[in-house]
């Protein structure tokens, strides 16, 4: 059987319903034929024109708010990369033969987004069904003032109600989840160590990504901290399982008691001990997970244990990278205290690089752990000669992908 090929423009023409594409500045690239049709303009009336230029809110309704519905749906479908199905909305459109006279229309639209080959949104894939003439004639239907049309007509009415609510209720919801969101990465700032308390920690680069959407801010924390014997640091990273304030605040709690028994412990293994232990009396700390390495200068070695979490990367002089993953437990919640944790130890030449990170830098849906963490080892070799802070920024540039990622992400680049 010949293969025949796919004339996309006719498939688009001939699709059976309103379908306009816009630009991110809401400018109309093209429109299919159902759609000139449906809003009474032509396709030259509309390509190249600014969307609410063409059709503006009815100026004699006060209580018009189509053009402000459809405006915010839009721009979350740029922000997000997300389809959005709005409510069923009322926007009256001007008559092109009848300038100042204004019909009473009512929409269901659908907006969504089309990427480029960078991942960001290029296009805005604009549907709309027309159900004007529903509404119209189930309100006719049962003659003069029936009791069959008066229920119909209420009927509508109440659709149209709840639909209105529907959607302010939302919109609410958004906006709270937006605030939560501010409020959850203000406090994730004030706890995480910032880049300037751990610029003297031997040329070490810090980097916190949040993840894209309103609801994903969630509790990735790193921590840096000077040992008491004056020759080693501790260097750690975690995850908390979760969203927005209740995570962060988890965050904060372990970081703190990580610091604090870092300092006092004999190893990074009897550190996350004690973590451990704390973790079953926090809640929200189920299923944490962290990474600690002590780093001693003088012997030039790294201790290391983890409870459950991606393996940090050596990266020697010579480009060799080695997972530190000798030392991989369970959760910190999920160990029985008599029984301690493991730990390993490796050495390090002089200019090597320590790499350790949280999962929304590797883990991508649908793909094998390997994957990823081979494409870090491949960045980190190839740019191993950079100093901390560019290297930092190259493996974010390289790895994360370009709208951003659905996890947030925590990374620390010490040069030894």
């Amino acid at each position: 059987m010949t293969e025949t090929a796919i004339d996309y423009a006719a498939v688009f023409q001939a699709l059976p319903g309103m379908v306009a594409l816009l630009t991110p500045e809401l400018v109309y690239v093209d429109v299919n034929e159902e759609f000139a049709r449906g809003s009474g303009r032509s396709r030259e009336q509309l390509v190249g024109k600014y969307l609410f230029d063409i059709f503006p809110d009815n100026p004699n309704d006060p209580a018009a708010t189509g053009m402000r519905n459809l405006e915010a749906s839009l721009r979350r479908v740029m922000a997000t990369g997300e389809r959005d199905a709005m409510a069923l909305q009322r926007y009256d459109v001007e008559d092109p033969e009848r300038p100042g006279e204004w019909e009473e229309r009512y929409w269901s639209p659908v907006n969504a987004p089309l990427f480029g080959p960078d991942g960001k949104v290029l296009l805005i894939v604009h549907r709309v069904e027309e159900v004007t003439e529903l509404i119209r004639a189930r309100g006719r239907s049962g003659g003069h003032g029936s009791g069959k049309g008066s229920r119909a007509r209420v009927l509508e009415a109440e659709l149209y109600t709840r639909a209105r609510e529907l959607q302010e209720l939302n919109e609410r919801l958004r906006q709270a989840h937006s605030r939560e969101r501010e409020v959850a990465l203000a406090l994730q700032e004030a706890m995480l160590p910032d880049r300037r308390q751990v610029s003297h920690h031997h040329r070490a680069a810090v980097r916190y990504r949040p993840a894209v959407g309103s609801l994903n801010v969630c509790g990735d924390w790193y921590d840096l901290v000077d040992l008491v014997d004056g020759h080693r640091v501790g260097v750690s990273v975690g995850d908390v399982v979760g969203h927005g304030l209740e995570a962060a605040g988890v965050m904060g709690q372990l970081r703190s008691a990580l610091s604090a028994a870092s300092r006092v412990a004999d190893g990074p293994a009897q550190a996350l001990d004690v973590l451990g232990r704390y973790a079953h009396v926090v809640d929200g700390a189920e299923s944490a997970t962290a990474v600690t390495t002590f780093i001693d200068f003088r012997r030039h070695c790294i201790s290391y244990s983890s409870a459950g979490h991606l393996p940090p990367v050596l990266v020697h002089p010579d480009g060799r990278t080695e997972l530190l993953d000798e030392a991989t437990d369970t959760p910190l919640d999920a160990r029985p205290d008599p029984v301690p944790r493991p730990q390993a130890q490796t050495t390090f030449a002089p200019g090597a690089t320590l790499v350790l990170y949280t999962d929304g830098l590797v883990e991508r849906r649908g793909e094998d752990i390997d994957t990823g963490l081979a494409r870090l080892a491949d960045s980190l070799r190839r740019n191993r000669e950079q100093d901390p802070e560019t290297l930092a920024d190259r493996v974010l540039l390289e790895l994360l992908p370009p709208g951003g990622a659905t996890d947030d992400t925590a990374l620390i680049v010490v040069r030894l």
